[in-house]
């Protein structure tokens, strides 16, 4: 059995916080991160435009590689396009879901605060999560597409102005939340910044490695060794991403790969 193959996809670097996760569980699975930063942010785009151009993306690479489980790395784009792609592929698709229910569990006094994009905030999904699991909570809701751009900032190398990110936390800052979902895949990229200003008491969560034991679940059982080198497809070569690459080299990414956006 050859090396079994992961593709992580997202508009940017958000899905590294996920491919942290699943490289700790899984060191032996190989890896294509499908990066379409020519339609960066998600979170402002047309809702068809997304979902048309996201699962084209996807279908392509599954068809011109060797995939064995897709994982949509993004949450905007999660609660948007996982059925159709599921309905395009015949390999699994894992999505990313706001960490709601064990935020639940975890919230002694049932205090919630889920960070995410605007799009997130707002969408059915999110709040059908909320009544499913965290009916008996106080969940605050704050919705910010800043962070995404501070957190591809910092993957950039650029210094991460706390007075700003202190600006998008300030409605929590007086009485935080006991437990934060970060509900956005960028977001676990700024942790030690957002636990610097909420506070050591507040505990943070994310989707991260419970996307990894699901796909544990799904593939293989682990083979040992390490996998190497993973590929990076992105849809545009720019400056940041220039910046970026030494945080993809770092995760054993190789050089970009050009694909068409469409």
């Amino acid at each position: 059995m050859g090396v079994q193959q992961v593709l992580v996809f997202d508009s940017g670097v958000g899905g590294l916080s996920v491919w942290d996760e699943i490289r700790l569980l899984r060191p032996d699975l190989g890896a294509l991160y499908l990066m379409d930063n020519a339609r960066f942010p998600y979170g402002e785009l047309a809702e068809q435009t997304l979902i048309d151009g996201a699962c084209a993306l996807i279908c392509q690479r599954v068809a011109e590689a060797a995939v064995d489980v897709v994982v949509v790395a993004c949450n905007t784009a999660s609660t948007l396009i996982l059925p159709p792609l599921r309905a395009a592929l015949n390999i699994p698709v894992v999505g990313v879901v706001p960490a709601i229910k064990p935020a639940a569990l975890l919230a002694e006094h049932g205090d919630i605060g889920l960070l995410a994009t605007p799009g997130t905030v707002a969408r059915p999904y999110t709040r059908d999560l909320i009544s499913q699991f965290a009916s008996h909570c106080r969940v605050r809701l704050l919705g910010s597409s800043r962070l995404v751009a501070l957190a591809e900032a910092k993957l950039a190398g650029e210094q991460i102005d706390m007075g700003e990110l202190q600006q998008v936390l300030k409605p929590w800052l007086a009485a935080p939340p006991e437990v934060v979902v970060l509900g956005c895949t960028h977001f676990p990229l700024l942790r030690d910044e957002l636990q610097e200003l909420l506070g050591e008491q507040v505990q943070l969560i994310d989707s991260g490695a419970a996307i990894a034991r699901r796909l544990d679940q799904l593939l293989q059982p682990a083979s040992g060794g390490d996998s190497g080198a993973g590929q990076l497809y992105v849809t545009q070569i720019n400056e940041r991403l220039t910046r970026q690459e030494s945080a993809f080299a770092g995760r054993g990414f190789g050089e970009p790969v050009l694909v068409s956006a469409g």
